[in-house]
């Protein structure tokens, strides 16, 4: 039995959804809003009964679940959490997953789709805070880098893995850039895999995940009472991966404070756990991702210029899906297969009005999304073909809007035409919105209303 947390206004579909769980043997706490879902947080964790998963309604009387996820990630607690929304708009779901939702599901729900997604989020709810493959001197068996992983054959895919093998035997510090979803963790541990560290461990942390208290400890560990709640001494995630590669993911979420004891670490090999005097020495290998522009954060004070150029010894851009298309097949088939074993389904093939959909789709939850697309697809499929009726709704809003744009109306085609050059320039720059409006000559108010109006993320 587990431990639920359901934010939700709807009271009848509230009540709906904890009589559904609650026969599958989990206990649901319901909320209406947010005050009160902290509230229940607050009391869960002073009990010593923490919820093992949230279940957060998007659009909520007193806010949204995505600024209450970033208050939660922002105060040190990650309990895994998924977001159900009605509204079918899927970048919605993706600003979700980037400020720490684990999944989304479309409302109306569908209960297969519920407890599958439950049930994934409990096993994270399990599983440690940060992953690592065991090395090879603990006798215990590592974890499988390339078990979910494919490289694709496209142009752009096969310069991004030459940059891989070549980076990968040196000792270089590496940047891996690339929008949320793009598989930045799997380039990371492509690195690792082709590495002289290969039979060391692979650790990785979500920087974004960790609270601007705890961030220090959990990189580099404490010692018995160096703090509140410092109950016993913690080895710290360095340490964890000495020999190793360390592999942090939006590393631009540190605070200032801990940017300056990794830039330490990096230039001298050594750490010193809070609460203590000992140095410790550290062979690590370190791999940091992001999707903002750092070196703009470096300008502005955000992110420290000389942690900025320590790290950036190499870098590396994952593209997006949308400019990998020669490479969308081999990754549908890979998914699909991957679904099928976990599953116990037997898709064979997708339709062609699947694929068509698939092909004119933007994906801008990029492979991440067409994991949890193909996945919701092989579980909602009986027949060894996966038809339309199973593609979550908003795909299918999402593509019947377009021939208003693709017509004959000017004002449209000029629209269509202006949202494509934004989003052009954008990327160019990095998103550095200041150097975007210069090159697009218009003021940044403009610029951040055109944003608004064609629904940019």
């Amino acid at each position: 039995m587990a431990h639920l947390l359901l934010l939700e206004d709807d009271t009848t579909f509230s009540k709906l959804l904890s009589s559904f769980l609650g026969k599958h043997g989990h206990q649901v706490q319901v909320c209406s809003n947010i005050k009160e879902a902290k509230a229940a947080l607050v009391k869960s964790l002073d009990d010593n009964d923490p919820f093992e998963v949230l279940m957060l309604d998007y659009r909520l009387p007193d806010g949204n679940s995505v600024d209450f996820l970033k208050q939660l990630r922002s105060d040190g607690i990650r309990t895994p959490a998924f977001v159900m929304t009605s509204f079918h708009d899927v970048r919605t779901a993706v600003n979700a997953m980037q400020n720490g939702a684990f999944d989304y599901i479309t409302k109306p729900v569908h209960p297969e789709e519920l407890l599958m997604v439950l049930g994934e989020a409990l096993q994270k709810s399990s599983a440690p805070a940060s992953q690592s493959a065991a090395p090879a001197r603990t006798g215990k068996k590592p974890e499988n880098l390339t078990a979910d992983f494919i490289e694709g054959k496209s142009k752009i895919s096969k310069q991004l893995y030459e940059y891989v093998r070549l980076v990968a035997p040196t000792d270089m510090s590496v940047i891996v850039l690339g929008e949320s979803g793009t598989g930045k963790e799997h380039v990371a541990k492509s690195i690792h895999r082709l590495s002289k560290r290969s039979k060391g461990p692979f650790v990785a942390i979500d920087c974004g995940s960790l609270s601007k208290d705890l961030a220090a400890s959990e990189l580099f560990g404490h010692k018995k009472g160096a703090f509140t709640g410092a109950l016993q001494d913690k080895i710290g995630q360095f340490e964890a991966a000495d020999g190793g590669t360390l592999f942090l993911d939006e590393i631009g979420n540190l605070g200032y404070d801990v940017q300056i004891k990794l830039l330490r670490a990096l230039q001298e090999r050594i750490i010193v756990p809070i609460g203590s005097t000992q140095y410790v020495k550290v062979d690590v290998r370190l791999i940091a991702a992001t999707n903002e522009d750092l070196m703009a954060s470096s300008a502005n004070g955000d992110f420290r210029d000389d942690l900025y150029h320590r790290l950036n010894e190499f870098k590396i851009e994952v593209p997006p899906l949308r400019r990998r298309g020669e490479d969308l097949p081999i990754f549908i088939q890979h998914f699909v297969d991957k679904a099928n074993e976990e599953l116990d389904r037997n898709v064979q093939s997708l339709s062609k009005e699947v694929m068509d959909v698939f092909q004119k789709y933007d994906w801008p939850g990029n492979l991440r999304e067409l994991n949890n697309v193909i996945k919701r697809l092989v579980l909602l499929s009986k027949e060894e073909v996966a038809t339309l009726n199973a593609l979550p709704a908003e795909m299918i809003s999402s593509l019947e809007e377009t021939p208003k744009s693709a017509g004959s109306d000017l004002k449209a085609l000029q629209e269509t035409h202006e949202k494509e050059m934004i989003e052009k320039v954008l990327q160019e720059v990095r998103y550095n919105k200041s150097k975007a409006a210069k090159l697009l000559n218009i003021d940044r108010k403009t610029l951040y209303y055109k944003i608004e109006k064609y629904h940019i993320e």
